[in-house]
């Protein structure tokens, strides 16, 4: 039962108080959006902030999302991305509470953690309470690639965790605000009201698509690990009905093939659109959780112009300079795996402290 779903634990948290929420299409109870059902509840919300994607998740990867009006509750919407990622005063002058309720996917550089930093940060620097209406990790099983290293700190990473943190936004939250990482180390008066009946080692799949590229279940476990491409010449399927289910190049050889086109909503000016791809489709393969390099590793092998392979955009999504010098270098998954270790034991350790859930 997630956060969203157990009134008993937070209506009372919000009631005589002007309410923000920031959320998405994925903050669902049942099949009502929680704004909805809030506002049918007479809990008085006063506006929403449109997280990447915006409100009803109808946007494409990137773009910009304006201040405007919810057609469907007369609401006011502001953007909270764009040229505003982190609310303002003004934003937040008529607020008492922020409600934060989005589907996540356990990946350090899904931008909706990153949105919550600066919303949490917000809150402390203003005075407004921030509750966590928690939902489960899709990839929560797993913890696994390089920490952060804040040299390379920007809206896709901007904490010193793995690429796999696993956490839910809940136990992040509660890390963000107990090891001092929010600006001059302010904290966050924080509720998180946690997932019942949920483990970290159980399989969840979210009832809609977290984000208009990832289509599915296998999208969201690829995720992780394709999304490097993005730091490369290679596409990932930006611009087809199968993102994060498929790669390619025109240079590659192979039978299966794709074509990006600009498709409004997902992906409006996609990599290599019109240019016809060959390369791996992964949507009728068993794959399993985790970070798997080998896609990267025998893409980079593939390509001919290794000298551009990689954009300088590859150490962001990693969090290092040091991987794509690995690549090139020849190392196996194995060797690069290894150099993670380090900070992956230490990671844990402090991740216990944070933890809802058993694993």
């Amino acid at each position: 039962m997630v956060g969203a779903e157990q009134f008993e634990r937070y209506l009372s948290l919000l009631l005589d108080k002007k309410v923000a929420v920031v959320a998405n299409h994925s903050a669902l109870v049942g099949q009502t959006h929680l704004v909805d059902v809030l506002l049918k509840k007479n809990i008085s919300v006063v506006k929403v902030m449109a997280p990447e994607h915006g409100f009803r998740g109808d946007k494409s990867d990137g773009a910009n999302i304006s201040d405007g009006k919810d057609a469907k509750t007369g609401l006011p919407v502001v953007s909270i991305y764009g040229k505003t990622k982190k609310p303002t005063k003004e934003m937040l002058e008529d607020v008492d509470v922020v409600v934060f309720d989005i589907q996540d996917v356990g990946v350090r550089f899904f931008t909706y953690i990153s949105t919550m930093h600066y919303v949490m940060e917000a809150c402390a620097e203003h005075g407004k309470q921030f509750i966590v209406l928690d939902r489960p990790n899709p990839n929560g099983m797993i913890v696994d690639g390089p920490i952060l290293d804040l040299k390379f700190r920007a809206f896709v990473g901007m904490h010193p965790i793995p690429t796999l943190h696993g956490l839910t936004v809940g136990e992040l939250a509660k890390m963000i605000n107990g090891e001092g990482w929010l600006k001059n180390s302010i904290k966050c008066d924080l509720a998180v009201i946690a997932v019942k009946n949920y483990t970290h080692d159980m399989t969840y799949e979210p009832p809609v698509k977290p984000s208009p590229n990832l289509p599915n279940q296998k999208s969201i476990v690829l995720y992780p690990s394709l999304a490097l491409f993005e730091g490369t010449m290679i596409s990932v399927g930006r611009g087809t009905q199968e993102p994060f289910l498929q790669y390619g190049h025109p240079s590659f050889k192979s039978d299966h093939s794709f074509t990006p086109v600009s498709i409004p909503g997902m992906s409006k000016y996609p990599p290599l659109e019109g240019e016809e791809c060959f390369g791996k489709y992964l949507g009728d393969k068993t794959v399993e959780s985790g970070f798997d390099l080998s896609y990267l590793l025998t893409a980079y092998s593939e390509f001919g112009d290794k000298d551009n392979f990689f954009k300088p955009y590859f150490n962001k999504l990693m969090g290092n300079d040091i991987t794509m010098q690995q690549v090139k270098d020849g190392l196996s998954e194995e060797e690069i795996k290894v150099s993670w270790q380090e900070g992956l034991t230490a990671y844990k350790v402090m991740r216990k402290k944070y933890l809802l859930y058993s694993e």
